[in-house]
């Protein structure tokens, strides 16, 4: 019998054609739960724009997967950030400031070449009591 502090979430991606990855957009374990990265997607093809239009799509990404899990962005306690190009730091940094302002969680960002056209991509760990 499965663990029920251990809840798996969306695996069968819609943002992929409904195709099953190997991974869920999120697992809560206890409560907590570990949202996996979110890029920069729409009916599963990277968006086009540059650094802004793509952190907001990231964000509103991992409040989608939060929310099935029953979660918002203030139950976020850490994430961890990639940016493509360090140079886009200061408009990232613009964005998650706006979404964040109010329950800062504690955060890496680290520069990585990332897949396809992603300018950006974030993790987040949430905490929300069962």
């Amino acid at each position: 019998m499965p663990d029920p502090r251990l809840i798996r979430y969306d695996i069968a991606d819609p943002q992929a054609g409904g195709q099953r990855r190997p991974f869920a957009k999120a697992v809560r374990a206890g409560d907590y739960v570990h949202v996996s990265g979110q890029v920069p997607t729409l009916n599963g093809e990277v968006i086009s724009g540059g650094i802004v239009a793509q952190t907001e799509a990231v964000i509103a990404n991992i409040k989608a997967v939060l929310a099935l899990a029953g979660c918002g962005l203030e139950d976020v306690i850490k994430v961890t950030c990639w940016l493509d190009d360090p140079r886009d730091f200061s408009s990232f940094n613009a964005v998650f400031e706006k979404h964040f302002i109010d329950h800062p969680p504690a955060r890496s960002t680290v520069q990585s070449r990332l897949m396809v056209d992603a300018k950006v991509e974030i993790d987040a760990i949430a905490w929300k009591p069962l």
